[in-house]
């Protein structure tokens, strides 16, 4: 197991994957921004449009350990050279690209981030940020030594619903925040249909690299069609990180912004149904202790967290009894009253009976990816940049941990990275790392 400190503390333990050139920025060839993608099919189809619809941005570079996966962009652009490798693909381009696009199973988020971070890239990197606690540290403080514009993938972050919510409650709508609940319906696995490793896998087509799908993970056979690749491997914790990872920097991402939550909890615990040491529960119940902020009441507050379609009580809020929660949401309880947060849905207010209507803005919604290509080519850093993405996908993924530790209070020192009442709790904030597939030190 590697040790957390050499990640944080070391600038020349470990060699990195790739020998970053020592560039300052790469050209912005044609007045465009320059931009290589990693993942080309599914999301990565969709953040690829996204950027290209922007009229000063330019892909120069597509890269996808399954080659099949590569047609939709081969029609958005044709003459783009297409990689397998993106280690590759970052050598031979060199300084012909500004930044990158990652959009790739969340184990392999960081190993592909950090070296365009220490080649001077810009970057947009999908949700979770990481696929653990370690690598959004380390991805976090290496964005603060290279200094260029980053942007994590939870595009609801830039729609009028969100931008709303967040307005509303810091404007005081609902007074000082006392409890937050969140969840989804989804559960932590189920999209894959298996609980444990295929025992009669088959090969993997032609097109795909499996060494490169697997990666910084350990080697495993491929399973079969969607056992893990393109679809299943959110539910496997090698590779993805159930609900919580899937949708938590999604349905959180407005309750932070809201609170302005810049620290990790002081402690977190949870339930479940059951799980084993291959995929992650159907059902979570994960609760939070967070240090208090200037929108929430007293020195701490309350956060709790349900997937696989557990439902929070709305005991204590201004709902109306046997008022319907959507399947996913957030709700906010204030003293003056409470807002339910639906994932892409209209905040809806609530307050007591007879109590004052405070006016709330609609804000308009923005383009998440053209306000990412906007800050590469201005220089102004947007919200939900690396800073507060990876402070968010911290919190998300500490969750995962104390459900390897059902029903067990985990206490958490954020300053330096450790679980303090648990020292064996400690090996699940980083992961041990293939040989040839080591993480960069700090540069």
């Amino acid at each position: 197991m590697m040790n957390r400190r050499h990640f944080l503390q070391s600038s020349a333990a470990a060699a990195s994957v790739l020998a970053a050139p020592a560039l300052v920025r790469a050209r912005n060839l044609n007045s465009k921004l320059q931009l290589v993608a990693v993942g080309c099919d599914g999301k990565g189809y969709s953040d690829v449009a996204e950027m290209a619809s922007h009229e000063q941005a330019r892909y120069v570079g597509f890269c996808d350990v399954d080659l099949a996966r590569t047609e939709k962009v081969k029609k958005l652009a044709p003459e783009v050279p297409i990689f397998q490798d993106w280690r590759v693909m970052y050598a031979e381009l060199g300084d012909k690209f500004d930044g990158v696009t990652v959009s790739t199973p969340d184990h392999m988020h960081a190993i592909i981030t950090l070296p365009a971070l220490q080649m001077g890239k810009h970057v947009h990197c999908q949700k979770p940020l990481t696929h653990n606690v370690t690598e959004a540290r380390l991805v976090r403080l290496q964005t603060e030594k290279s200094g260029v514009i980053t942007r994590m993938g939870n595009q609801i972050h830039s729609h009028s619903y969100y931008r709303t919510a967040v307005a509303g409650v810091q404007s005081g709508a609902i007074g000082k925040v006392k409890q937050v609940h969140s969840w989804v319906a989804v559960p932590g696995h189920g999209r894959s249909f298996h609980i444990s490793r295929p025992t009669n896998p088959v090969p993997p087509p032609d097109s795909v690299n499996w060494e490169q799908w697997v990666g910084v993970a350990p080697m495993r056979p491929y399973g079969g069609p969607d056992v893990y690749h393109p679809w299943g491997w959110r539910d496997w914790q090698a590779f993805g990180n159930g609900a919580l990872g899937y949708f938590g920097c999604h349905v959180l991402d407005p309750v932070f912004s809201a609170l302005d939550i810049n620290a990790g909890p002081t402690q977190f615990k949870a339930d479940h149904i059951g799980m084993n040491d291959e995929v992650w529960p159907a059902q979570n119940t994960v609760d939070y202790i967070f240090p208090g902020t200037r929108f929430t009441l007293g020195d701490t507050f309350p956060l709790t967290w349900n997937d696989g379609g557990r439902l929070p009580s709305t005991k204590g809020s201004h709902l109306p009894p046997n008022e319907a929660l959507p399947p996913n949401g957030s709700l906010l309880i204030g003293e003056a009253g409470s807002v339910v947060i639906p994932h892409v849905g209209e905040p809806r207010w609530y307050f007591a009976e007879g109590a004052p209507r405070p006016k709330i803005e609609t804000l308009p919604s923005l383009n998440h990816y053209h306000g990412w290509i906007d800050g590469c080519l201005s220089g102004k850093q947007p919200t939900d940049g690396f800073d507060y993405g990876a402070r968010l996908t911290e919190a998300v993924l500490l969750g995962n941990i104390a459900v390897r530790y059902r029903l067990q209070t985990l206490h958490w020192d954020d300053a330096n990275l450790r679980i303090t009442n648990l020292d064996e709790a400690n090996q699940y904030l980083t992961r041990d790392y293939r040989s040839g597939w080591e993480l960069p030190a700090l540069t």
